[in-house]
């Protein structure tokens, strides 16, 4: 099922790996000519465009784009009591794994009257953006708020795609998350729509520019965001998930299989990569794959994502080559199961989040770890790393400086204008010592 590339031969130098991994076909740049016009008439006609945009490529209407609160407290109120027990656990794990992201304020004495401050102040506002699309993600509402919750961010919106199957609604169980998280400014609007609308501003529904917008998304979210990069910060520009599974003949075959068929079912353009010693594991991995693909549900557009370019088996002679592999790929997603998961865990430098052993499946991330699962895709993780509380805060280096602190340097500083010809910077200090 999976196809196999075959390292064992090659020298496994940097080069010769990149040319080799298998990866999802995506032109962001082509996405770019198609939303741009979209996002323009967002900005110059706010919600009537949104409307539009709507009913054009979500296929349904929206009486309301700004969620009204009853309708959140509805669907609070109709989850089953088993949902929301996990959804709460899941809350709680997140809350603490974002506490320890906070950073506190240092303090650095360089000398008398001479010190510098490193604070951290959150943003004022945040757009986060919850995708529609094959699923639904109440567990996406979570990894974006809370992390923003927690940095302590006063006012935070939601946006997710009206769906037709709820005859121009948001999704219930997107709207009971953001009930139980407190988040009042929901608005159904999707795609690079959406982007926009975060960006620009839309004050017919009360949405004012946000400061950063957060959230993965399709191929056109991606672009839509690269577009407003500048004009809000933003993550990360979100491609389709991957996962790769580091493993040797000590791992389980059949959890192997079930963990690269549990990102497949996301999307046809998802990644599944094995990365082996041993071809005969690697062959009984994907015998397994096909039995469980051939009985899950998600089975046709699971078999389009494990049969694609941007899925497949790399077999390569030693772990010093998995472990090359596995840094050149920068896998969204790295599981390790090999005999001492640790000890190859060290040696990874570019993962999104790294899954240790038999015991912790991506799946565990998506949901409950505690970890966050909006992730750097297609290679980012060499420059990006997960959403977290971190995402949402800046460093302000606050300089506090006596007269004696400052007079100590003086003489240097003017020295130091004068030889980049800016001789007002100079005089800027000693004309506080009456020179």
């Amino acid at each position: 099922m999976l196809r196999v590339i075959d390292l064992r031969s090659q020298t496994a130098d940097e080069a010769t790996i990149l040319a080799s991994l298998p990866r999802a076909e995506l032109d962001v740049d082509k996405a770019l000519a198609a939303v741009m016009p979209l996002m323009e008439d967002v900005r110059v006609r706010g919600e009537a465009a949104l409307h539009e945009q709507t009913e054009s490529f979500d296929h349904t209407t929206c009486e309301h784009i700004r969620v009204p609160q009853a309708e959140i407290d509805q669907a609070v109120a109709d989850m089953s009591a088993e949902l929301r027990t996990a959804i709460e656990e899941s809350i709680h794990r997140q809350r603490e794994a974002s506490a320890a992201q906070l950073h506190e304020t240092v303090i650095t004495e360089l000398g008398q009257g001479a010190r510098v401050i490193q604070r951290w102040r959150p943003v004022r506002r945040v757009g986060l953006y919850v995708p529609g699309g094959k699923a639904v993600y109440p567990s996406s509402v979570i990894m974006n708020v809370v992390p923003a919750q927690t940095a302590g961010v006063a006012e935070i919106a939601v946006a997710s795609p009206a769906q037709s199957d709820y005859d121009g609604h948001i999704h219930p169980l997107i709207l009971a998350v953001c009930g139980l998280l407190g988040v009042t400014h929901v608005y159904a609007m999707g795609g690079a729509g959406a982007i926009a609308a975060f960006a620009y501003g839309v004050p017919s529904l009360g949405l004012a520019p946000v400061d950063v917008i957060t959230g993965p998304g399709n191929i056109y979210v991606a672009a839509a965001k690269r577009i407003v990069r500048g004009v809000c910060g933003i993550d990360a520009e979100a491609g389709p998930t991957e996962i790769m599974v580091l493993a040797d003949a000590t791992a389980d075959p059949d959890f192997v299989a079930s963990d690269l068929l549990s990102q497949a079912e996301h999307d046809e353009q998802a990644g599944s990569v094995l990365v082996t010693t041993d071809a005969d594991f690697a062959r009984e991995v994907d015998e397994r794959l096909e039995q469980r693909v051939a009985h899950t549900p998600n089975r046709e557009r699971a078999t389009t994502a494990l049969t694609g370019p941007q899925s497949g088996t790399i077999l390569v002679n030693t772990l010093d080559d998995a472990v090359a592999v596995a840094n050149a790929y920068g896998a969204e997603h790295l599981e390790i199961q090999t005999e001492d998961p640790h000890a190859v865990a060290e040696r990874i430098d570019n993962a999104g989040a790294i899954f240790l052993g038999g015991y912790s499946p991506v799946s565990l991330g998506d949901y409950s770890s505690g970890s966050n699962h909006v992730l750097p895709t297609g290679g980012q993780a060499r420059f990006s790393a997960a959403l977290g509380t971190y995402s949402f805060i800046r460093p302000q280096q606050i300089i506090d400086y006596s007269k004696e602190g400052l007079g100590e340097l003086a003489d240097g500083i003017v020295a130091f204008a004068r030889a980049e010809h800016l001789p007002a910077h100079g005089e800027a200090v000693s004309a506080r010592f009456g020179a």
